[in-house]
C-alpha cells in the first residue's frame, strides 16, 4: 500500500475527508472527480474484503459495494465523513456476501481438481465467529439463521421457539451491536 493510499484512508476515517471532497464534486457532476474517488474506494474495498471473504468472493463484492455506492451517492450527506458511510456499505455487502456464501450447494467434486489456499474463508469464519461471540447467544443465534444461513424468520421463530417479532428485535439489536463492535475496531485501513 502506497503512502498516498494509507493517507487517503485515514483522511477518509478522520475529519480530513478527502473522499468526501471528491463525493461531493462528483455530485456535482465533475466527472473526474468521480472516477478518481472510485478507483481510490475499489482499492480499499479490494483490501476490507480481502480480510474477510473467501478469494473467489472479493471481486464480485467489491462490484456489489460500487454499485451500491453509485446508486446511493445521492443520499450522501458532505456535512458528514463519507469513510465511515462507505465502511457501512461495505459491511453491508460483506454480509450479504456470507449469506450467498452459505447457501452455495456442494456437489461432489473430481478428487484430481487443485485445492486452493482457505486461508480467507478461515479467518472471514474466525471473525464473523468472534464478533457473534460477544452478543448475546439469542440475538447470535437470529443473525446467523436468518441473516447468514437464510432463513425465514418464521423458520427461525420455529427452531428456536422464540416469537417472530423477539426473532427481529433480537436480530436487530445484534446488528446494531456488531456494527458499533466493527466501528469502534482499527481495520478501516
Amino acid at each position: 500500500m502506497s503512502a498516498h493510499q494509507r493517507e487517503a484512508d485515514r483522511s477518509a476515517a478522520s475529519g480530513r475527508d478527502a473522499w468526501g471532497v471528491l463525493m461531493v464534486a462528483a455530485q456535482k457532476s465533475h466527472g473526474g472527480a468521480y472516477r478518481r474517488l472510485l478507483g481510490e474506494l475499489s482499492e480499499w474495498l479490494s483490501r476490507y474484503f480481502r480480510r474477510r471473504l473467501p478469494a473467489g468472493d472479493v471481486d464480485d463484492a467489491v462490484q456489489e459495494a460500487l454499485m451500491a455506492i453509485h446508486r446511493r451517492r445521492h443520499t450522501f450527506d458532505p456535512r458528514y465523513p463519507l469513510g465511515p458511510w462507505v465502511a457501512a456499505i461495505a459491511k453491508h455487502k460483506w454480509v450479504d456476501q456470507l449469506r450467498r456464501s452459505a447457501g452455495r450447494s456442494t456437489a461432489e467434486l473430481s478428487d484430481d481438481l487443485a485445492v486452493g489456499d482457505h486461508e480467507s474463508a478461515i479467518t472471514s469464519a474466525t471473525v464473523l465467529a468472534g464478533l457473534l461471540e460477544q452478543l448475546r447467544p439469542e440475538q447470535a443465534r437470529g443473525i446467523m439463521l436468518v441473516k447468514v444461513q437464510g432463513f425465514s424468520i418464521q423458520d427461525a421463530s420455529q427452531q428456536t421457539g422464540l416469537s417472530e417479532s423477539a426473532i427481529k428485535m433480537n436480530i436487530h439489536r445484534g446488528l446494531g451491536s456488531l456494527t458499533s463492535f466493527i466501528e469502534k475496531s482499527d481495520d478501516l485501513d
